[in-house]
């Protein structure tokens, strides 16, 4: 049994854009991106990614693998040579889920 067993506690900092150092009453992590996608990285080097859609609550938490990480990749790659070539089209994409009211 750990220390008050049931008690739970969380706080995230965040240090800068896109980057937020997690406290928790047993571990401490680092969080790198946003809303939708999280790359989180312990201290003992245990490495998550979690996929989401904003506002809804659900989302899929995995490990980080290397598949994983070259299909992160090759996303991230496939978007930018779209930003390039249709800025508009890439934004309106990303902010899908949106409520017009925001």
């Amino acid at each position: 049994m750990g220390f008050l067993p049931g008690f739970r506690f969380r706080k995230q900092i965040g240090v800068a854009k896109g980057v937020k150092v997690n406290l928790s009453k047993s571990r401490v992590s680092t969080s790198l991106g946003g809303k939708g996608a999280t790359i989180n990285v312990g201290a003992d080097g245990r490495r998550m990614v979690t996929l989401g859609i904003p506002g809804t609550g659900m989302s899929y938490r995995t490990p980080l693998t290397g598949p994983i990480m070259l299909l992160l990749a090759g996303v991230i790659l496939l978007v930018f040579i779209a930003w390039l070539v249709q800025p508009e089209l890439v934004r309106a994409a990303l902010h899908w889920w949106q409520p017009a009211w925001f």
